[in-house]
Parts: C-alpha cells; structure tokens; sequence
C-alpha cells in the first residue's frame, strides 16, 4: 500500500535540545523514512513545497511551541502574499550566495527578533510560516527563507 503523510507535528522549544528534535525530523523527512515529500514508496510527489508552521506557542518565542512540518501547493505562497497586503503578515526574505539554508534561516529569525526588540514588530504568536529552498531548487544556485510573521 502506498501512503504519504501531509504532515508531522512535534512540541519543541529553541533550546539546544529542541533544536535537535527539529533537525532529526529533518533529516527523516529528507531521507524518506518519514514520506511527507515523497509517498513511502520514495515516488516524489510534484506540485507541492514543505514548509513549516509555528503554532500553540506557551510563552511567545522563549517558551514550547507546536512546529508542523507540511506538504502545500503554490498557491499557499500566493496566499500568504495576500495576507501580507492585508497587513496580518509580515514576510522576511533572506538568502546565501554560498547556498547555506541554515545561515538564511538564522538571517531571518535575527530579523525577527531585532524588529521585535526595537519595537517594529508587533507579533500576534498564532501561526508563523518559514519556507526554505535549498540552492539546488533556485534560479540563482542561491538558498533561500521565507518568512511570514503573524501580525497584531
């Protein structure tokens, strides 16, 4: 029987250890043991991105959230853009020339985390969405985040 999940769900927070729980899953994920890109008979299924969302926090960003990990189609992206005209979201974009997915997703929760610090963030703490593009998936070889920030 051929099956693929829409998603995988774990309670976590941003400590070392829970940072390791995220990229355990990760590594499941990209390696096919866990098939949310691919169905468990490693076809990959075309038309659909991953992306993360952040949810259920207990304590705004120092405390445990829900991060679900996702399959969604383009029209997801086109979407949250509307929701970014609509001022509910604020997007961040950072990217690496040298390809380093891990150094756009740190860019862009510094980003973050510097905007609500001076003050130009107000964040809502309902459901925030990340998205990475590896350079291998780019026009420009470069990697890529995306970030859409729940807005009050």
């Amino acid at each position: 029987m051929t099956y693929r999940l829409q998603a995988v769900t774990l309670r976590t927070d941003n400590s070392l250890e829970g940072m390791e729980r995220i990229a355990a899953v990760w590594r499941d994920i990209v390696s096919g043991k866990l098939p949310l890109m691919a169905d468990n008979d490693g076809v990959m299924q075309s038309g659909l991105s991953s992306v993360s969302r952040y949810s259920n926090y207990a304590e705004e960003e120092r405390g445990r959230y829900d991060l679900t990990i996702m399959t969604v189609p383009a029209e997801f992206f086109a979407e949250m853009e509307e929701k970014v005209q609509a001022g509910l979201y604020k997007k961040y974009e950072t990217r690496d020339a040298c390809g380093d997915v891990g150094i756009c997703v740190k860019a862009a929760w510094n980003a973050v985390w510097t905007d609500q610090q001076n003050g130009s963030l107000r964040r809502a703490f309902t459901e925030d969405y990340e998205s990475t593009v590896p350079p291998a998936f780019t026009k420009d070889g470069q990697a890529h985040c995306y970030l859409y920030i729940a807005v009050r």
